[in-house]
């Protein structure tokens, strides 16, 4: 696979800026923000995933088959 990212150097050599594909950072900042969404709900109380489904149904959100 090709080397995709290119680096900008200051007079010395030191790198001090990345240039990448848009798709790249397009996928890093989804990330980011998924970390964000994580570190915000880090002191909620969880759901059992029984309670979430039900509820689902009950909205018509998810179909149910029994």
């Amino acid at each position: 696979m090709p080397e995709t990212h290119q680096f900008i150097t200051d007079d010395a050599g030191n790198k001090t800026s990345v240039v990448l594909p848009i798709a790249e950072y397009e996928q890093l900042m989804e990330d980011l923000s998924d970390l964000a969404c994580v570190a915000e709900r880090r002191g909620e109380e969880s759901v059992p995933l029984e309670d979430v489904v039900a509820r689902l149904k009950e909205e018509g959100l998810v179909p149910d088959h029994g």
